[in-house]
């Protein structure tokens, strides 16, 4: 490998892209290629960076695996940052067996820490976490290393564990300032902030407050009986009720939880969840059916009972009933939270993000862009969306992933 590229690559990898393109710009052989096609990335070109790595892998062909497969790695965290969510995972998994046949090891847990992430930008924690705890992390460089303890923060902050999240970043920080790369060093600072920042209300009694992942953690862990309306379930000490499902007997168990320890007037849950101003006797007879089917699926933690004017939440073991509620009131809440990391997503890797069809994602999208929540720039398959961040809020958790257990 002659000098320039040498230190282009010496240049890329302190975090310094322009540095690398003023060696290499003018050259257009395999290895100038894929680092120019690097420099493009971490300036955030993420179309042209794409297109000169994959010249550069047909370059290299079959006669040179190495260099291939490590273009491989580089086209997948390209497809990552630019949330190419649907990029074909099996090449990432031949380049890494290409990687770790020859004995590239740093280049081969680079590609397994990219299945980690991806993993955990879709919510699929458990294979996140599995991919991560396959890797000696304390053998790698450090950059890589602070790369791989801000991922075992999130798989830790969607866990709701705070502690092992604090520690996994402050070990991040430190290998972070180690690397001396300065965007590195600001995805650190930024996840640092994230998990001292609301997530959730707390609606009881009446009143509202805010969450942090701490506060969360402590209500999960404690006899409260939650009516968790970022998953739609009820819980209390590992007793889970799913109410997924059947949105109507969710919306009459957060009416239930949000008056408690009042009752609710059956008039006003009529109005709440059959959306009618002017009830008759159907809406009555159909609001029995619905509390009776409510009362069976809640009966290993709760009873709902009538009252003279309506109906009454009582907990059968919780000292307390609460409501844990996204941080904003927003159908589209979710969508709202993945677009408002900053970076810009397609349709198709939100519909893969969030377990839902593209077209509903999409009319969703259309909805936010009609109340001016989010833009959208780029037509077909190039579209993109884009949102500002929500002010005080930690939108990349929002809490929608499933908890162990549910």
């Amino acid at each position: 490998m002659d000098s320039l590229i040498t230190a282009a690559a010496r240049a890329l990898a302190g975090g310094d892209p322009l540095g690398a393109l003023n060696r290499v710009a003018l050259r257009d052989d395999p290895p100038a290629l894929a680092l120019r096609g690097i420099a493009m990335a971490q300036l955030g070109d993420f179309a042209r960076a794409n297109a000169l790595v994959q010249r550069a892998a047909r370059a290299f062909g079959t006669k040179e695996p190495v260099a291939r497969a490590r273009c491989i790695v580089a086209e997948a965290e390209i497809a990552l940052a630019s949330r190419d969510l649907g990029w074909p995972t099996k090449a990432l998994d031949a380049a890494r067996a290409t990687l770790e046949a020859h004995g590239d090891r740093i280049n081969a847990a680079h590609a397994r820490y990219l299945e980690s992430r991806r993993s955990l930008l879709i919510g699929r924690i458990d294979e996140a976490a599995g991919a991560l705890a396959t890797l000696d992390v304390a053998s790698l460089p450090p950059a890589l290393m602070a790369a791989c303890h801000v991922v075992a923060a999130g798989i830790a902050m969607h866990r709701i564990r705070a502690g092992e999240a604090r520690e996994a970043l402050a070990r991040a920080r430190d290998e972070a300032r180690t690397a001396g790369i300065p965007a590195l060093i600001a995805e650190v600072a930024s996840a640092l902030v994230t998990i001292d920042t609301p997530l959730a209300r707390l609606i009881a009694r009446g009143k509202e407050r805010a969450l942090r992942l701490d506060d969360v953690e402590a209500l999960l862990a404690s006899r409260t009986l939650i009516v968790d309306a970022c998953r739609n379930v009820v819980r209390n000490t590992g007793t889970v009720a799913s109410l997924a499902t059947r949105p109507v007997l969710f919306a009459l168990a957060r009416a239930l939880a949000e008056a408690w320890p009042s009752d609710v007037p059956r008039q006003m849950l009529i109005a709440r969840v059959f959306r009618t101003k002017h009830p008759d006797e159907s809406h009555r007879a159909r609001l029995r059916v619905e509390i009776g089917r409510l009362r069976d699926l809640l009966r290993p933690l709760a009873d709902v009972q009538a009252t003279t004017r309506g109906f009454l939440l009582i907990p059968r073991e919780a000292d307390e009933v609460v409501v844990l509620a996204r941080p904003v009131d927003e159908v589209h809440a979710a969508l709202l939270a993945f677009l408002a990391d900053g970076e810009a997503w397609s349709s198709s890797a939100l519909a893969l993000a969030l377990g839902a069809s593209q077209r509903s994602v999409q009319r969703g999208l259309e909805s936010l862009s009609a109340a001016d929540k989010v833009q959208s720039f780029g037509r077909g398959r190039a579209r993109r969306w884009i949102a500002p961040p929500l002010p005080g809020f930690a939108t990349t958790l929002l809490l929608t992933t499933p908890l162990p257990g549910d």
